[in-house]
């Protein structure tokens, strides 16, 4: 219990049997209750789970290999069946090994304050730096960074950091239906998030990387993520036209990413563009100046659709 917080926990594992029993060993006091989801070890996973003594209340949930955001989301939706109408926190770790435990009080700080409804690790502001992860990982993460952030109309350091903490309301809110089932959850829901004007922090958490091998095959990884970010960050532009959240930011933002589209189909180009090309500007230059200054107006957006959630919440208040 942290303030009037219950603490969850949920803690994905596949084949976790070197790291497991430590994860579980070492969570803070305050953790209410540590929910793991074994998503279809072959490994000593589950023996190790039986065989266990935790010092926090714990479950297991057996999953089939369903993916690592499925077993997340079965997690979250286990404390939402287990506390219902309670305010609590869901906490991510992985069950690896990769996550600091003793980071997860300052995880937690900017959900517990009332500054942030989500938040997320940053390995690379903490004070170690990221010099334990594998350098092939630290130039994706640095590309994902870029992409991330436009898909969700805000700076995102570290879009594939894993440790999380999310506020109750969120969940009860979430479609769990279209949510993303796969090693993309980060990316997912961190797009997702930004649609419906939930507030995000970043927070420095360590590194850690040890023996363990990702699953991860990384030209289907990025195919897949890179056309679902696609298609969200184009979703979640459109659905605000189509909401009560609508603002000139919003519009603007449709607008220019509806020009820089035009501008690359000839056939649909207007007088306007047809002229620039007549004069020697190529199209793909009219696509990414229209796409620069729909980023601009996106993040306005983006604070505006927060500061609208905002006011409704202490509207509700009232």
């Amino acid at each position: 219990m942290k303030g009037e917080y219950r603490i969850g926990v949920v803690i994905p594992a596949k084949n976790e049997q070197q790291f497991i029993q430590k994860v579980l060993e070492t969570l803070p006091s305050f953790v209410d209750l540590a929910i793991v989801v074994n998503d279809g070890s072959t490994d000593e996973t589950q023996s190790i789970l039986d065989a266990m003594t935790p010092t926090v209340e714990m479950h297991c949930i057996a999953l089939d290999g369903e993916g690592v955001g499925a077993a997340i989301d079965a997690g979250h939706r286990y404390l939402l069946q287990q506390w219902q109408d309670d305010r609590f926190i869901s906490v991510v770790m992985a069950g690896d090994g990769q996550m600091n435990p003793g980071d997860m009080d300052a995880l937690l700080k900017p959900v517990l304050d009332g500054r942030a409804d989500y938040a997320k690790g940053n390995r690379f502001a903490h004070q170690g730096g990221t010099k334990s992860m594998p350098n092939v990982r630290r130039q994706a993460s640095r590309i994902l960074s870029v992409f991330t952030g436009l898909a969700s109309g805000q700076a995102i350091p570290d879009p594939q950091c894993g440790y999380t903490a999310t506020q109750s309301d969120i969940l009860r809110e979430w479609d769990w239906k279209s949510s993303w089932k796969g090693y993309g959850y980060p990316n997912f829901w961190l797009i997702r998030l930004s649609t419906l004007g939930y507030r995000i922090a970043h927070v420095p958490v360590e590194s850690i990387y040890g023996s363990e091998k990702s699953g991860i095959q990384r030209f289907s990884f990025f195919a897949k993520v890179g056309m679902m970010m696609a298609y969200r960050h184009h979703h979640r532009n459109i659905s605000w036209i189509f909401s009560s959240r609508i603002t000139p930011h919003t519009l603007f933002a449709t607008v220019a990413y509806a020009i820089g589209w035009i501008a690359l189909l000839p056939s649909i180009s207007t007088d306007l563009e047809r002229d620039l090309v007549g004069r020697g500007v190529a199209p793909l230059f009219i696509t990414i100046i229209a796409w620069s200054i729909a980023h601009v107006f996106d993040k306005g957006a983006t604070r505006t659709v927060q500061e609208l959630r905002l006011n409704a919440k202490a509207r509700q208040k009232t």
